[in-house]
């Protein structure tokens, strides 16, 4: 590898070569000013995590770093649903590191293991090899960049448009032309110091070609190299290479040196914060929201020092990279939201309030709520489903909807919500349900089956079957529980239901805000269940599904709970379903939100359907990705405007682009709501029918078919807007008021 001939210690780079005295000097005053200018930048924004509540202990934040670790070195989440993308940030990501681990490697030996010990190592073999590393990993970095570059310029993703939906033209802070501007400083930024490092290595061949320890071993800077031939080929000679490297060596540095110091001030402390975010993030952050003490003076984010350390350490780590945006339902169907905006939101009130010597003495200049500039909309909040969509494909770990419901607690105590939502909330509070209906008619839909459930609430049970409100109640979704008690009651299973002691679990009701309302239903179950004797709880209703295994925990409540379709799938395995008839449907299928996304259920519904001979086509939405009926986060107690299409109309339209497909299928009573009215006002129903999974088990089974249910009168929050002002009266217990 060395010639015997040269001394493998002469077979290096001479970091200072041929530089006066003063140069060097003035290198390391400039050098050292940068790093303190960025030490100041780390202090103010530590300083402003700080200003917001529960700063972490390092023990707190080290027991989740594995996993940021292995996240980032692997890119798991940067490469999901954009690969391309992903792996050109991997390029840029690896080159950018390896780049700055060989100048900390120089800067080691330089400043420190040289002048204390006389130690060095950078010269032979181990300096040949580096050279060869570097080189790779800084055409590396320029190959990532150029494709960044294309793909935002040439490309034009709608998801990096940054027009806000949550502002208009002629609001003060509607543009966000500075972001474009600073993504293309960064893009250039690092292109440039990329590529004068390779005309500077390049120059210097040039310059010591008559010194063998240097030309013979060029072919280790392989783009240097290639560089270097072409300034030859044009003329360039030693002298005028010389000069040329004195002035590039300079360019070179101070842009390195200007690009370290602003790191806290610009994007470019994404590459820190995105980090730390992954670090301390929840491990289930939309399954189990935060818990609230109810006997506090104030619940729920109103100003920037309600927000914990995390939640601005996740305003910063935002990269823009829009796909929170591209998944948010509300975003895609015209409401004033988007994930990206609401955080991004929050991060300019955040550097403006909280960057300072000191924060303001007025506590309603840190308000975060309001109309005023970069402060969040309550109809920007409130057209969140809390679908979670924003969350899981965050690459930098986020967590956009446990901040959404923490300001929904906010506004919940101002009384800033819809009237519908008032109505559906005081008769969740005054019986136990959405809908208004006494208690007692909560177990109606069972008394037209030919055998008699057993109450759970008086008698062992194997399985206690937690029916959810919607199950209950809605006329649809009645048919759907029939068919679950009779396909139980025809498996030999031994199940039960609490009749008129359950009440709503209260999944929504938490996701809108009103935290003491869903500790009183909580608790209210809790006390119910506790006085049962059973083994597991199984719910056709993900919502409850949800909140029951993640959330009730917290409150004493630890159940063995799986959803209806992973029971039936089981027995479907097993045989202890029996299937009697043929079907012959080409069906697509509709991922609730709170069984896939919440829960990670997509594979028992899916095989449950192949089990009975469904031919199963995938909308291009599907899975982890799938698109929200539009239900969750109690926008099901909403009227949505009228000029604007409902995210269950967007999804059915999907559904229609689907060749062949009779049936989309859902395994949820709200997408079942949702999706029924959509399928039919978009006129997909000449195309499609909408059917619950439990219903083709129960054809398959050849069920009898339940007797129709005494339908309750016209629910108010199906109505239209105009229609909520007569919403707003108090629910009364004849009023079936639920059905959103």
């Amino acid at each position: 590898m060395i010639d015997p001939a040269h001394n493998s210690e002469q077979v290096t780079r001479i970091l200072f070569q041929d530089f006066p005295l003063w140069m060097t000097v003035s290198f390391y005053i400039i050098g050292l000013s940068a790093l303190a200018y960025f030490g100041y930048g780390c202090y103010v924004e530590i300083r402003k995590y700080k200003r917001g509540k529960e700063f972490p202990t390092l023990p707190e934040m080290g027991a989740k770093a594995w996993k940021m670790v292995t996240d980032v070195l692997l890119h798991r989440t940067l490469k999901r649903r954009d690969t391309s993308a992903g792996k050109a940030h991997m390029m840029i990501f690896y080159g950018f590191a390896i780049c700055f681990i060989a100048t900390s490697i120089i800067t080691l030996q330089e400043d420190i293991t040289k002048p204390l010990f006389g130690l060095t190592f950078w010269y032979g073999s181990f300096y040949l090899w580096f050279s060869l590393t570097v080189d790779i990993a800084g055409l590396g970095l320029i190959c990532g960049l150029l494709y960044m570059m294309y793909r935002r310029k040439w490309l034009a993703l709608p998801k990096l448009d940054y027009t806000r939906p949550d502002r208009s033209p002629e609001d003060p802070d509607f543009s966000r032309m500075k972001y474009k501007r600073e993504d293309w400083v960064f893009l250039w930024s690092l292109i440039i110091i990329a590529i004068t490092g390779f005309i500077l290595e390049a120059v210097r061949l040039v310059w010591l070609q008559a010194d063998s320890t240097v030309y013979d071993y060029r072919w280790w800077s392989p783009v240097g190299n290639v560089i270097a031939e072409i300034l030859q080929g044009v003329g360039m000679t030693s002298d005028a290479a010389s000069t040329t490297r004195m002035y590039l060596w300079w360019f070179h540095g101070l842009i390195a040196l200007t690009f370290i110091a602003v790191i806290p001030r610009t994007k470019i402390k994404h590459v820190f914060t995105a980090m730390g975010s992954l670090a301390v993030r929840s491990d289930l952050p939309i399954q189990r929201l935060p818990e609230v003490d109810m006997d506090q003076d104030k619940i729920g984010y109103s100003k920037l020092t309600d927000f914990n350390f995390k939640n601005l350490l996740h305003l910063d780590a935002c990269t823009k990279c829009g796909r929170c945006h591209e998944a948010c339902p509300a975003n895609a169907t015209g409401y004033p939201l988007s994930p990206r905006d609401f955080v991004l939101t929050l991060r300019e009130l955040a550097e403006e309030k909280l960057e300072g010597k000191s924060m303001p003495e007025n506590e309603e200049d840190l308000r975060a709520l309001g109309t005023g500039m970069n402060q969040v909309r309550s109809e920007t909040l409130w057209a969140c489903r809390t679908c979670a969509a924003c969350v899981e494909i965050c690459p930098v770990g986020i967590e956009h909807v446990p901040m959404i419901v923490e300001m929904r607690r906010a506004l919940i105590e101002e009384g800033d919500f819809d009237p519908m939502l008032q109505t559906a909330l005081q008769a969740l509070h005054k019986s136990g349900n959405s809908f208004g209906d006494n208690k007692r008619k909560r177990p109606n839909w069972s008394k037209k089956l030919d055998f008699k459930i057993k109450n759970a609430a008086k008698e062992p049970v194997d399985v206690l079957w937690f029916v959810g409100d919607y199950a209950s109640f809605d006329p649809r979704s009645q048919k759907v529980s029939q068919d679950f008690a009779k396909i139980l009651n025809a498996a030999g299973v031994d199940f039960g239901i609490l009749y008129e002691k359950e009440m709503s679990a209260g999944n929504d009701v938490r996701r809108v805000g009103e935290e003491g309302l869903y500790q009183h239903l909580v608790e209210n179950n809790i006390a119910t269940l506790e006085g049962c004797e059973f083994n597991r709880i199984v719910t056709t209703d993900p919502h409850s599904f949800n909140t029951l295994k993640n959330e009730y925990p917290e409150f004493g409540g630890k159940y063995d709970i799986e959803h209806a379709s992973a029971m039936i799938q089981r027995m479907l395995s097993d045989g202890t379903i029996k299937l009697d008839k043929e079907i012959d449907a080409t069906a697509t299928y509709h991922d609730p939100c709170h069984l896939g996304r919440y829960n990670k259920g997509y594979d028992a519904p899916r095989q449950a359907l192949k089990e009975m001979g469904v031919e199963l086509i995938e909308m291009t939405r599907s899975r982890d990705n799938s698109f929200c009926c539009g239900a969750g986060g109690g926008r099901i107690w909403h009227a949505d405007p009228i000029e604007l299409e409902k995210p269950s109309e967007n999804r059915a339209k999907e559904a229609m682009t689907l060749e062949g497909v009779d049936t989309l299928v859902v395994n949820c009573p709200k997408c079942m709501t949702m999706m029924e009215d959509a399928v039919k006002s978009t006129g997909a129903d000449k195309q499609m029918v909408v059917k619950e999974l439990i219903e083709l088990v129960a054809e398959r089974m050849t069920l009898d078919a339940p007797e129709e249910v005494e339908e309750p009168a016209p629910a108010p929050a199906k109505e239209e807007a105009p229609a909520a002002e007569a919403a707003a009266e108090p629910a009364k217990e004849e009023n079936k008021g639920g059905d959103a």
